[in-house]
């Protein structure tokens, strides 16, 4: 078993060792298991602690990936256009189911504070929006955790890498090498998830005024996400294969259950590349150029499923807290969610890192993932198999698309 697969299992065994104490703490010790809380937050640490080098070596590595993008032909053109499309399409379905279901309403933090510049804060504007994504001190932003220039900057810094011939190779592979390493570093973090996933559950249900209504709400927001993958993955990537790729989409989707299944198992994207390559070149029949461009690029930067569930996460924390977000700062986070997929990596739980980029593009607090951690790791199976799935379907859609001459 991999290192990865076996630390999953040890986070679960975290998991509900922490919700049976955090529980009984709760019913015989009142509050006192919030002096565990500090695994949690050194747990949380060293997820901030990687997300900068995490996000720049991933988002140049993606881009690099492309080759010079003066050059960009059909197939890159028409990839490019599918990934951001369906990757936006699905952080605008998170964020219409979470505004309507309300999954964290109802939740009483006990001593929860709402951070002061959230609490008093003024509409964001489009104006406000745009200027976010540029800063005058990329050093200062990679300090604060400012994700939206980083982002854009990791962006233009990959694409310009691509257009300077032999003198971007070596500087493409010291990334290649750092996103290697950091990918590494994941694995390694997650080894003491247990223990501060046991923190962040202990300590928030020992803080919640009812675990009825937190465990109610948790109910209400699995149910967001599931409903959100199913409408994703039955309905808006079959609608795009059939129009776009003109494909059976039902056949192709059967053709593909034996790397969806594998998906699930292993929660790794990236585990299940060699089997999806199989059923999607010998099963569906993509062209080999196609399917060997846009899978393994897809297995890093294409996360439909991770995109939808950090948009549903965001803002049931944020009701959970008793947070408005504005219809600006839920642009913030529309934006953040769908390029934060970017730099999503293949591997268990990896969204979890990205959730910070997340909450920090609108200063929600990132304490607030010690209540889906509950349910994290079930979560994880079934975005994997949508991330698996986007990725399949583009293919067929791409292989289409080039076929044609469009």
């Amino acid at each position: 078993m991999s290192l990865a697969l076996r630390s999953q299992r040890w986070v679960l065994y975290g998991i509900i060792v922490g919700i049976i104490l955090a529980f009984l703490s709760v019913r015989l010790f009142g509050e006192a298991m919030l002096s565990v809380g500090w695994m949690g937050t050194l747990f949380l640490n060293l997820l901030k602690m990687i997300i900068v080098p995490l996000i720049m070596a991933s988002m140049v590595v993606g881009i690099t990936g492309l080759g010079d993008v003066r050059k960009l032909g059909r197939l890159a053109s028409w990839t490019v256009v599918y990934y951001l499309a369906t990757t936006a399409l699905a952080v605008a379905l998170g964020l219409l189911l979470v505004n309507v279901m309300h999954p964290g309403a109802g939740v009483e933090l006990v001593g929860a504070k709402i951070p002061e510049h959230l609490s008093g804060r003024e509409t964001t504007g489009l104006t406000d929006i745009l200027l976010s994504f540029v800063s005058d001190n990329i050093f200062k932003s990679m300090t604060e955790l400012d994700m939206l220039p980083i982002i854009l900057f990791s962006l233009l810094f990959g694409a310009i890498l691509t257009t300077i011939g032999e003198m971007g190779k070596p500087v493409i592979a010291v990334f290649e090498g750092l996103n290697e390493a950091i990918m590494k570093m994941v694995h390694v973090i997650m080894l003491f998830a247990p223990f501060g996933v046991f923190g962040l559950v202990a300590a928030r249900f020992a803080q919640a005024g009812s675990i009825g209504g937190l465990v109610g709400s948790l109910g209400r927001y699995m149910a967001a996400v599931l409903v959100g993958l199913g409408i994703h993955g039955f309905i808006v990537l079959p609608l795009i294969l059939w129009i776009f790729g003109r494909r059976n989409p039902f056949r192709f989707l059967g053709n593909m259950a034996a790397a969806l299944i594998t998906a699930f198992s292993t929660a790794s994207s990236s585990a299940t590349l060699p089997l999806t390559l199989e059923c999607v070149e010998e099963r569906n029949h993509v062209s080999r150029r196609a399917a060997y461009f846009v899978l393994p690029l897809g297995a890093t930067v294409n996360m439909n499923g991770t995109a939808l569930y950090e948009s549903i996460a965001a803002l049931f924390i944020a009701q959970a807290y008793g947070i408005h977000l504005t219809f600006g700062q839920q642009v913030v986070i529309f934006i953040t969610a769908t390029l934060a997929a970017v730099g999503a990596a293949g591997i268990p739980q990896a969204g979890l890192v990205t959730m910070v980029i997340v909450l920090r593009a609108v200063g929600l607090p990132l304490e607030g993932i010690g209540m889906i951690l509950a349910v994290d790791w079930l979560l994880d199976r079934f975005r994997t198999a949508v991330n698996v799935w986007g990725d399949a379907a583009g293919a067929g859609v791409i292989d289409a698309r080039v076929a044609s001459g469009e």
